[in-house]
């Protein structure tokens, strides 16, 4: 019986970044692996070379999109593996109308954001960035700065999250030990799904009011786009600590602006609108906002990534059913 063969599509400089020993090893046992063989990411013409004959591939940050003249050169193509947080990018409706199926391993990647995200709210509470900066300058706790940035806990603070989100209930999941309330905005969580979660639903502007920490884990949308704005920003208590690990569109950031100019909250942002930042943006000049180069999830290791789409590969041969499908009808609810 002929093995079936799997396309890797996202080039050779990526590997050990994205596949453990692991990974390899049960791909190898399963399928015969074709690889685009160049160290960057599969380009147009690259995937309608590699792609005849496979019956699944994989893909990842970089790879080309998968446009009709791609799905028509895939004659045997029947799942595509993702790894990364989106996937918007890299489907079609050919590749939908083809009934090729589509999997993503970027919840293993919301851990990392997750876990990025806990680190951001312990530290934005107790106000390491400014303070540190304060001592540095020669001060300690009897001054202006103390007084406007004093440190308090994580532990039983007031934590809005905004998005039930993969990233969301991991972040929910890390809380625990801090037992904060936690109050959800998301118009796709019921509020049994929020009672079983242990968390409070309200909307986006309760949220705002009431939250000691403003956490955004939503895809970025026609419906949410610049959802913080203006009037979310100035209902926020004074020392909120607003941190944005999802998309930066999501915030309005001249209205953002505007507000820490007030010096009224602190603001972590991993990703803006545009990205980078402008090299004249105020992000990068004030003193009550820290932005940081897209980093909140994987970067140097991914291979919990790898080792889940290998393994979407080994069900789908299988004919197991996923552990993450995508579906058309989950695009708008996904970033």
């Amino acid at each position: 019986m002929t093995r079936p063969t799997v396309a890797v599509t996202i080039g050779r400089s990526n590997y050990d970044r994205m596949f453990s020993e692991t990974a390899w090893a049960q791909l190898e046992e399963v399928a015969t692996i074709v690889h685009h063989d160049d160290d960057q990411p599969a380009d147009h013409d690259d995937l309608v070379s590699l792609l005849p004959g496979a019956r699944a591939c994989i893909t990842s940050w970089g790879v080309a999109p998968f446009d009709a003249e791609v799905v028509a050169a895939a004659d045997s193509l029947e799942l595509m593996s993702h790894m990364g947080s989106s996937i918007k990018r890299f489907v079609s409706d050919p590749l939908w109308a083809r009934g090729i199926r589509v999997t993503s391993a970027g919840i293993t990647l919301a851990r990392d954001v997750a876990e990025t995200t806990l680190g951001l709210m312990i530290v934005g509470r107790k106000r390491i960035w400014p303070l540190g900066r304060h001592v540095a300058d020669g001060g300690w706790r009897d001054s202006p700065v103390w007084d406007r940035w004093d440190a308090r806990e994580l532990s039983r603070s007031t934590v809005g999250l905004v998005g039930a989100s993969n990233v969301g209930r991991h972040v929910i999941d890390l809380l625990q030990p801090f037992e904060p309330t936690i109050l959800v905005a998301d118009p796709f969580l019921s509020e049994d799904h929020a009672n079983a979660l242990g968390v409070e639903r309200v909307d986006i502007g309760q949220l705002a009011a009431r939250a000691d920490i403003v956490s955004l884990h939503c895809p970025e949308n026609e419906h949410t786009r610049h959802m913080i704005d203006a009037d979310i920003l100035s209902s926020m208590r004074d020392g909120t600590v607003l941190i944005n690990t999802a998309r930066g569109g999501l915030i309005d950031e001249p209205a953002l602006i505007d507000e820490l100019g007030n010096g009224r909250i602190f603001a972590f942002l991993d990703v803006t609108d545009p990205e980078p930042p402008a090299a004249d943006s105020p992000l990068r000049q004030l003193d009550n906002v820290v932005v940081t180069p897209h980093i909140a999830g994987c970067i140097e290791n991914c291979n919990r990534m790898g080792e889940l789409a290998v393994e979407e590969v080994r069900r789908h041969l299988a004919g197991e059913p996923a552990v993450y499908e995508i579906r058309p009808d989950m695009l708008d609810r996904i970033s």
